[in-house]
């Protein structure tokens, strides 16, 4: 690989700076985010260390607000479950998918409107339902099982619950087994053959509002057929409901829209590309039925996956089968290419203009085979006290954190302008103990 083959070069008052995407740069051989130094971030705050672009988020956001008008757009809160980045989100106009009591929460706390709020799930408990109730919130409805329970603790209540059913297209996209969610042998939903006469029991259950239709096919998808696939299924469905006396106010389309975390996967999807995949279907259905239901969409991944990056510190290197380089974060903080074999692009921060001189292997240091963030990578000479730069960690790195091998979390940063502010504070030994509590017969 040459030095410079995924990088626009130019020249800043004669200084080096190459130009990676729109948000960061190279500059006197240190990764900047956002004008700030993440050389300077990792001595500030330690590492290992998340960062994250406010500018970027918002323009990502930007992004499908722009390609979809007419639409809401739905947060997938459980991509990066960041307060502040609920909070900008929220700012933005934003509504927001949530999956557990947890995020619905977090999502109100943030200041994003009850009513644009779609609580998901192919498995809630009582409780998080009688929360939906008790807060007016519209449930997207997995089971029959989940409906009459949904129905009768409307009831008790006195009150009508606003619901979805989500469907199971059986749709299979072009990504990971484990993130296609849209398949017949997937876990969630209702088969899409008994989706009609899901709705005509739900219309005659009381406390049971019948108003939307949902579906989700899966995440970092990169072809808009699957999305076009999936809309054309939805959209008869809709004309079977709307034949049968269902008044449907929305019609959730879900997300699963990818970002290339390799630099050299060419021409990927944007939202815009999504639009035109589903929008014109949707259009022609609705206007053909006499009907306007929202659109709503479920970006996760593409609002947040490249604003941010994780800093992780080089403790040892060593040569065996491999050039190992042993760094301070582990798969506790950022699981998904051991659980993905996801692909992450990494940089040595402090020495991002160097040309590449060795093949090493990023490890981290969890007592598992699996701990590997980078193989077989072409970088700079890497010496122990370097500062490993891994892209793309918005979305699902933190959120999907533990203390595994009781390692306590890390800290979260925000930048903007060249500014820097901490959003989460580094957790210690201390917070291994949580709310643990020891018999007395142990004391």
């Amino acid at each position: 690989m040459k030095p410079t083959e995924n990088y626009n070069i130019t020249s800043v008052n004669c200084a080096l700076m190459f130009t990676i995407k729109d948000h960061l740069e190279i500059r006197d051989g240190h990764l900047i985010i956002s004008g700030v130094d993440t050389i300077s971030l990792a001595e500030e705050f330690g590492t290992p260390l998340y960062v994250t672009n406010e500018s970027r988020v918002i323009e990502n956001f930007s992004a499908y607000r722009k390609a979809f008008p007419d639409s809401d757009i739905y947060y997938a809160a459980k991509a990066n479950g960041s307060f502040a980045i609920l909070r900008m989100l929220a700012r933005e106009g934003a509504g927001a998918d949530v999956f557990s009591f947890g995020e619905l929460y977090m999502a109100l706390l943030a200041g994003i409107p009850r009513e644009k709020i779609l609580f998901n799930g192919n498995s809630k408990t009582d409780f998080e339902l009688q929360k939906a109730v008790d807060l007016g919130i519209k449930v997207s409805v997995d089971s029959l099982d989940e409906l009459h329970t949904l129905s009768n603790l409307a009831k008790t209540a006195g009150k009508k619950i606003e619901i979805a059913f989500r469907v199971n297209p059986d749709v299979s996209p072009k990504t990971h087994p484990k993130i296609s969610t849209g398949l017949r042998s997937s876990k969630f939903g209702i088969p899409s053959e008994e989706v009609v006469s899901a709705y005509r029991e739900a219309s005659r259950l009381p406390g049971i509002m019948p108003s939307g239709i949902h579906c989700h096919i899966g995440s970092q998808i990169l072809e808009t057929s699957s999305f076009t696939e999936a809309a054309y299924k939805m959209m008869d469905l809709v004309q079977k409901l709307t034949d049968i006396g269902i008044d449907l106010k929305f019609v959730d389309m879900g997300s699963g829209l990818g970002i290339p975390y390799k630099k050299d996967e060419g021409p990927v999807p944007t939202p815009k590309d999504h639009a035109n995949a589903i929008v014109p279907v949707f259009k022609e259905k609705t206007k053909a039925l006499g009907i306007s239901p929202k659109l709503i969409l479920e970006p996760g991944r593409f609002i947040v996956a490249d604003t941010t990056i994780l800093l992780t510190r080089v403790n040892t290197v060593k040569k065996a089968a491999k050039n190992f380089v042993g760094v301070d974060a582990g798969f506790n903080l950022l699981v998904r290419p051991t659980m993905y074999d996801s692909y992450h692009y990494a940089l040595v921060a402090n020495k991002a203009s160097l040309p590449p001189e060795e093949t090493y292997t990023v490890a981290g240091p969890i007592c598992e085979t699996g701990d590997i963030f980078a193989k077989d990578r072409m970088l700079p000479r890497v010496e122990k006290g370097d500062i490993i730069a891994l892209l793309d960690a918005g979305a699902y790195g933190f959120s999907m954190s533990s203390q595994y091998n009781g390692r306590p979390r890390c800290a979260e940063v925000l930048v903007k302008d060249g500014k820097a502010d901490i959003i989460r504070m580094r957790e210690d030994v201390q917070d291994l103990m949580g709310r643990q509590l020891l018999p007395a017969r142990l004391m």
